[in-house]
This record gives structure tokens, sequence and C-alpha cells, in this order.
């Protein structure tokens, strides 16, 4: 055993509805020396993604659900500080699927080495370079399949997978339009992200008429962060050949029992394709797409916001943000070193 100690939060409950310290409260365990072929990270950054959340329950999913008693399962960004590998040293940095806890013990194997030489900032390889950028470029190109001139609709665009998504699709030659949900988050979208339009759905009384405003040629593409009443708006406003990408259901996810989408119908009436992906399904093709994002970012033609709180302590409250919309950007724990 050794002198480091490890403070987790991890899952005592399942939730239902909003998350609370009853459902995830900490504890702290000693850290083990690494078994052969594992290192130690202390974490530097924990993403805070929504999926989280569907991690939380136990209802089937495309990865296993969170076991009772584990550390809830996040995306993590750290420094090794013990290693039982040859293929790391003491002091390099890796990403790997860890947990809200501040160090994390994982095989080698299941690590990405991160090469801090090349002067890109660590925290955005869990952002726009990594699980969330990739799936706004996946999930708008080999789902949505944009093509040039035609409209875009994305809900939850000022999000960290949402504004990517719109951004690629103007590099596209499209017509953007986005859903958000605050006046400075449609303004940030218009004028700083080049995206058409883009509407308030907080303060929208009727999400059919607003989408169709702002969309008067119809909709090609949507893709969906969200699900629920947007949803269900946005399938009345779809011309002949859509296509949906559904990348979340964000909106019913605290739900015990959310209604389905009543104007399904419409895929048949217009014969839309809708269909729903993650990132993993596209891990043979990460170096591509990551190489691709890269240089968008590079070279300034794809912006992006990243919201940073430190302290592992404030992990509960701050993802529960995700759910008010409260974030900006990429929403992310820092532990400083």
């Amino acid at each position: 055993m050794t002198s480091l100690m490890n403070r987790q939060y991890f899952l005592a409950s399942r939730p239902v509805g909003v998350p609370d310290a009853s459902n995830v409260p900490f504890r702290d365990v000693p850290v083990s020396d690494p078994a052969e072929g594992e290192v130690v990270l202390r974490n530097q950054y924990i993403s805070l993604d929504p999926a989280i959340r569907g991690w939380m329950g136990d209802d089937p999913n495309y990865i296993e659900p969170i076991a009772i008693g584990d550390a809830v399962r996040s995306s993590v960004i750290g420094r090794v500080v013990k290693s039982a590998s040859p293929a790391f040293a003491v002091g390099d940095v890796a990403l790997s699927v860890g947990a809200w806890e501040a160090y994390t013990t994982a095989p080698a194997a299941m690590l990405n080495k991160l090469d801090e030489s090349a002067g890109v900032p660590l925290s955005l390889f869990l952002g726009v370079l990594g699980p969330t950028g990739l799936t706004g470029y996946f999930g708008l190109l080999d789902v949505g399949r944009p093509q040039q001139g035609e409209t875009v609709l994305v809900s939850a665009a000022a999000g960290a997978v949402g504004s990517v998504v719109g951004q690629i699709a103007k590099m596209q030659g499209c017509r953007v339009v986005g859903i958000a949900g605050a006046e400075d988050k449609c303004r940030w979208l218009r004028e700083e992200l080049g995206f058409d339009a883009a509407f308030n759905y907080k303060t929208c009384s009727n999400y059919v008429a607003a989408i169709r405003e702002t969309c008067p040629d119809g909709v090609d593409v949507y893709f969906d962060n969200v699900g629920g009443a947007i949803l269900d708006a946005a399938l009345l406003c779809l011309n002949k050949y859509a296509r949906i990408a559904v990348c979340g259901w964000i909106s019913t996810y605290n739900e015990s029992h959310a209604p389905g989408p009543d104007n399904l119908w419409q895929l048949v009436a217009e014969s839309v394709t809708m269909q729903g992906f993650t990132v993993i399904d596209y891990m043979d093709r990460f170096p591509e797409g990551v190489a691709q994002l890269a240089e968008w970012v590079m070279a300034g033609k794809l912006q992006f916001r990243e919201e940073m709180v430190d302290g592992l302590d404030n992990i509960l409250p701050t993802f529960l943000r995700l759910f008010d919309g409260s974030n900006q950007g990429k929403l992310l724990i820092r532990i400083p070193e």
C-alpha cells in the first residue's frame, strides 16, 4: 500500500429523477500500487457528459451501467505517478476511461498517451479534440450526411457537441440553425460561430412555428441532442428524405417515465432516415477525426468554449448544470496539480 489516498464519488443507489448526494456520496480509500501492466494516474481533468446520467440507471445502454458501489465512470486526463508498464513512465500524461476520483488505476493498454510538447492544452482532448468533437464530427458527416445548400437544424447548439456540429455544417456549405436555452448563447451562435439563425427554446411558445420561421425551406438534417418536445416539433418540419442523427435525449434523462415522440409517422410521410449512434462506433477512425478537428482548430475555423470548475468536491453540482443549461460549452472538473 502507498500513502496516497483517493477521494472517489461513487454510485450508492440508482437515482430516480435528478441525482443527489445520497445517490453519489464520496469515500476516501488508499491507492494501491499498480499490478503488472497497470499505471496510476493523478487526475487533472474529468469530463462531465450527459451520457453519465444514463449509466447511473440500469436500463440497457451502449455500455454497461455503473455498478452499485463503483466510482462514477468518466473520461479523465491525468499524470502518471506510478507505473508497472514499460509503455508509461512517471510524469507521462494520458487520457483514459476513469472515474470521479482523484487517482485512476488502469491497464496501460487502455490509455492514450498525450504529447505535452505539442502546445495544445491538454483539456482539449476531452473536448473539441476528444470524444465531444469526434461525436459531432462523425455524427454529422457520417449519419447526417449534409449536402451543400441543405438546411441543418441543431438542438443544444451552444453545447460542446452542438457547437461543433453547426460549425462543421457551415464548412459543408449548409444553412445552419441552432436551438439553445439563453439569449447570450443564441448571440454566440450567430455572431461568433456563423450560424444563420438561432432561437431560445426557453422563451419560445411554439417550437414548430419557431423552426418553420428560422428554416423557411424546411429541415434536411436534424442533429438531435435533446429528444422530447423539440424532437416532436422538428419531426413536423422535415423535408423529403431528411436525416435525423440521434446523439442524445438529455431532456428525458432525469424522467422516470418519459413519453415517446408523437410524430414518428413523419418518418414514413417524408421517407426520413432516423439513426442513433455513439462515438465508440467510430473508434477505428479516431485518428482521422482528431487530425481533421485539430487542423480546423489551428486554422481558426473551429471555435469552442470550455468551462472548468476547480475541485473534485464540486463535481456533482457541476454535473447537474448540464441539465439546467447553465453551462457554457464543454464542462470539466479541474484538479490543479
